[in-house]
This record gives C-alpha cells, sequence and structure tokens, in this order.
C-alpha cells in the first residue's frame, strides 16, 4: 500500500468518539515503550506522526490514526506499567476488552512483543485472551536491530514458545530502524482489510441479477 495521506483523528475515551465511516481497523497492543508509535510511524514513513512518549503507561486513550481512506490505525494504551494504579489498571482493562469484542470494524490485533526479552507475563496474559476469544492476532517482534543478527532466530524462538504459539506460526521480527519486516508486514495487513478486493455486490443487486438475467 502506498500511503499518500495518514493524519491524527481522535483520542477516543468511549464508544460515542469512535468513527463512524466503517473503514477496517487494526488495533496495536503491547506493554509501554514496546514501540508501538515508532511502529505507525516506520509503516506511513513520517517520523512523527504517531507521538513517542518519553513517560510509560501515559497513553490512557484509543488513538486513531486515519490512513489514506484505507484504514485506521488503533493504539491501545499499554500494558503492564507498574506505577499505574490498581484501579486505573482494571479500567484500562474493561475499556480495552470492550473494544476488541464489541467493535465490528475491528479486523486484526498486532501484539507487539520486544523480541530482546522473553515475553512477560502479560504478553502471554494478553495472547491467550485474543486467542481463546477468537480475536484474530499477529504477533510482531520489535527492536530487531538491537541484537546481533546471529541471535534473531534463538530470540524469535523464545517469543514463539513463550507464548505457546501454534506449530507453524511464526512472529513476524520488525525493525522500525532498519524498516525489517516492513514490506511483509504491509501485507499481512492489506490481506486483513482485503485491501484491492471489489466490494461485495449487496443482496438486492445480487438478487435483481438472478431474478432479471441478461440475454444471451
Amino acid at each position: 500500500m502506498k500511503v499518500n495521506q495518514a493524519e491524527f483523528i481522535i483520542s477516543a475515551v468511549g464508544p460515542s468518539q469512535y468513527p463512524e465511516d466503517a473503514l477496517p481497523e487494526i488495533a496495536l497492543a503491547g506493554r509501554s515503550n514496546v514501540g508501538k508509535s515508532s511502529l505507525i510511524n516506520c509503516l506511513i514513513s513520517r517520523k512523527n506522526l504517531a507521538r513517542t512518549s518519553s513517560q510509560p503507561g501515559k497513553t490512557q486513550t484509543l488513538n486513531y490514526y486515519k490512513i489514506n481512506q484505507d484504514l485506521y490505525f488503533v493504539d491501545l494504551p499499554g500494558y503492564g506499567y507498574a506505577k499505574v494504579s490498581k484501579t486505573k489498571r482494571e479500567q484500562w482493562g474493561k475499556f480495552i476488552e470492550s473494544y476488541l469484542l464489541n467493535r465490528e470494524p475491528l479486523r486484526l490485533v498486532m501484539q507487539l512483543v520486544d523480541l530482546r526479552h522473553p515475553p512477560s507475563k502479560d504478553d502471554q496474559a494478553m495472547y491467550e485472551w485474543l486467542r481463546h476469544m477468537d480475536v484474530p492476532v499477529l504477533v510482531v517482534a520489535t527492536k530487531a536491530d538491537k541484537i546481533p543478527k546471529s541471535r534473531w532466530a534463538k530470540h524469535l524462538k523464545i517469543v514463539r514458545e513463550t507464548l505457546g504459539m501454534d506449530k507453524g506460526v511464526q512472529p513476524l521480527m520488525f525493525s522500525s530502524e532498519l524498516g525489517l519486516g516492513k514490506d511483509e508486514l504491509w501485507g499481512i495487513l492489506e490481506q486483513a482489510i482485503a485491501y484491492g478486493e471489489p466490494e461485495p455486490q449487496t443482496e438486492e443487486v445480487l438478487t435483481s441479477a438472478v431474478n432479471d438475467p441478461q440475454p444471451s
């Protein structure tokens, strides 16, 4: 996908603020500072549309970014930040859960994990919950540039085994600094939103075509 336009739309705090244009949505989930904003900026070839924060846990809303007229990236609040109160974490949990289970335009969740470290308990819990709820999920292992290339395979194996991913399912390795995995990730996202495929005909049009066939 060639990105011609990308813009921040809204920091939503509830369903009443979600966009109503029915464009497909790709959500980004992960621990604070795992690189969600950097990944968005890399995908759209912009330096600072999605603002990175030096203050983990700061994002407390669903941040919507509109890409062309094709889809939204939805940046979810980071999880697992210890300085956030238990009450606040519970509120975030319910907020995010409601979105992930009830948002009809949602097509895929990109769960970001840090390739340098084994997935945390929070990472494991999120992945298990998404799988249990049949929410489509793609694990993206970020910050590959931070470790030697010779150790990539070992670290990917640790991520896959720690999360309990099915045999044959691999995390997608990514580096915002190197652009590693960018093209492959766009290919997966285009497939998830059926990019470039013709709009399905309405039932009324299909019925008309059956009842009034064209003369041969």
